[in-house]
């Protein structure tokens, strides 16, 4: 009796499920008064914002650190101003073998319960096929029947459970795509295979009927990359369907150097301004006069991966700031990258709340910066008069204070002509004589985020001599308030060492990190294993101020001898 009355109960309570999905899909096929038009759909997805790391995660959605996804966080990212949502979906190991390549249905109800979340929240979204392009859809070129068959497959079935659902959801087609382990190759059978794969899920899902006729769909270049051969590719791919309901989307993570402070570009200079504006104009130019619009569909800098110290603060800002503002003049929308290191799910806040009013002010207008966003003052001399280049960005400075202290024009700053200048009396006033004193005063704008500028007392950093092994090497730094800009390793008898041998410059992260707490600058793997063993090479650490340490490192082996001078 009692497993007759669990099923029995179990029975009435998949009813009442079954009753309320329909309840929900019958409010959804409710026909909108007017169908939108795709430049207005993509106006209305700015700003927008990726759920990385979630569902690409293998093992569950936790498996890569973040939470799982609640209706509450769904809530919480509506909240926070965004009005679309980026859902990066890896199936391939959630789905079955061939021929059908059937979608775990318990993963697949658990996607439909994100996207029913988010439409609930009044964002648009974006479902994809993501990590599967690196993960078989690659092999395309020596197995094409397999992986058209696999690809075909999961389409079907993801079109045929949305088939009923309205225009806010859209479909991108599949996530940075790629066709061997080379992302730079421009080979003619790539095109032609991601074409194949396009008009196959054009085909797919038009032909599903229901809401997907009309559905709006995300077609991305080849790597998302914004070459002129990648987009005039995509555009002839566009052209081809004949269909006024597509939206072309690539992705932009900086100029490469800049990106992941390698090579000495520790500054949003003129290079990595020109690489912007130059790669928003040939996305424009391609797609704009086929009245086809643009979604930046991810943004970011791919140094976060590692830490949002990869790049210096100020010069984070300026990027962001830049960043929004080109591609507003583009008529773009914009979809921040978060895998979990922005907008923290657990606590819903923000670890960099610059980058956030930053982020913020850009969807509507401009911030000021200045250049630099530090002023150094060396340990025991006496203040000097500071000048910093102040970019107002069509905005008026307002007013500048230090804490609770409101400063005065004229006395202790002024700003004109393109300058701040900072008076030594004031910064004399800010911070004491020692090493490590620090100060911040922020300045207010007419308009977009305030500005912080800082002021630290630093001394000449000071190494000791370390042994370590290739697995890493830490070098015992004593910083005098300074903190470590980049890292130049050549050998002394002439070449440089690995990774990315074409420069002395070596990768913020992934060749070394400074740890402040702790008081050293740690030396990684991918540098210490490139070593040839027996030759001495020389390291400069190049500081915020400018100040400059040199040391030296040896291999043995597996053991890294370090000394100092």
């Amino acid at each position: 009796m009692k497993a007759y009355h669990k099923r029995w109960a179990a029975a009435m309570l998949g009813l009442a499920a079954a009753a309320a999905v329909c309840a929900v899909l019958a409010a959804m096929l409710v026909k909108p008064e007017k169908e939108m038009a795709m430049d207005d759909y993509v106006k209305r997805m700015q700003p927008g914002w990726n759920l990385g790391n979630t569902f690409d995660a293998i093992g569950d959605e936790t498996s890569w650190g973040n939470p799982r996804t609640t209706k509450d966080l769904v809530e919480a990212v509506a909240g926070q101003g965004y009005r679309s949502l980026r859902l990066p979906v890896t199936w391939f190991h959630r789905t079955g073998p061939g021929p059908e390549y059937r979608i775990d249905p318990a993963f697949l109800d658990r996607i439909q319960e994100v996207v029913d979340w988010s439409l609930g929240a009044d964002l648009l979204v974006m479902l994809n096929l993501h990590h599967d392009s690196g993960e078989w859809i690659k092999d395309m070129q020596s197995n094409p029947d397999e992986v058209k068959a696999r690809y075909e497959a999961l389409w079907r079935q993801i079109a045929e459970r949305f088939r009923g659902y309205p225009e806010q959801l859209m479909f991108e087609s599949v996530n940075e795509p790629r066709f061997s382990d080379d992302w730079n190759k421009d080979d003619p059978a790539y095109f032609a295979m991601l074409d194949e794969l396009n008009v196959a899920f054009h085909e797919i899902v038009r032909g599903s009927g229901g809401g997907n006729s009309r559905r709006p769909l995300v077609l991305s270049s080849m790597t998302a990359s914004a070459s002129q051969a990648r987009l005039d590719e995509l555009l002839r791919t566009m052209r081809k369907m004949e269909d006024e309901r597509l939206i072309a989307t690539i992705h932009y993570y900086g100029y490469y150097p800049f990106s992941v402070n390698l090579g000495g570009a520790t500054t949003f200079d003129e290079r990595a301004r020109r690489d912007l504006e130059e790669t928003f104009d040939r996305v424009a130019a391609t797609f704009s006069p086929a009245g086809i619009p643009v979604v930046l569909g991810e943004f970011g800098l791919l140094g976060f991966d590692k830490s949002l110290d990869t790049v210096q603060q100020g010069e984070k800002l300026k990027y962001f700031e830049h960043l929004a503002y080109y591609a507003r003049e583009k008529g773009f929308a914009t979809m921040l990258w978060d895998n979990g290191q922005h907008f923290n799910r657990l606590t819903r806040s923000w670890p960099d709340a610059r980058l956030r009013e930053t982020m913020v002010a850009g969807w509507t207008g401009r911030s000021s910066t200045t250049s630099p966003d530090t002023v150094y003052m060396q340990a025991g001399e006496p203040a000097a008069e500071a000048v910093l280049q102040l970019d107002l960005n069509g905005n008026r400075l307002q007013a500048v204070a230090a804490g609770e202290r409101t400063l005065k024009e004229g006395a202790d700053y002024t700003a004109e002509d393109g300058q701040l200048k900072l008076s030594a009396a004031l910064l004399s006033s800010l911070v004491g004589g020692q090493a490590g004193d620090a100060a911040r005063l922020t300045l207010s704008f007419s308009g977009g985020a305030d500005w912080d500028v800082f002021v630290a007392v630093v001394s000449q950093p000071v190494a000791q001599d370390s042994t370590g092994s290739i697995e890493g090497l830490a070098i015992p730094v004593a910083f005098g308030g300074e903190r470590l800009s980049t890292l130049e390793a050549e050998y002394e008898d002439g070449g440089v060492p690995g990774p990315g041998e074409w420069t002395p410059f070596k990768e913020y992260g992934l060749a070394f990190a400074p740890s402040y707490p702790t008081g050293d600058i740690m030396l990684k793997k991918p540098l210490l294993e490139s070593l040839q063993e027996g030759r001495k090479v020389r390291l400069r650490l190049h500081f915020g101020s400018g100040a400059v340490l040199s040391y030296s490192i040896v291999r043995a082996g597996s053991k890294i001898e370090g000394k100092a001078g």
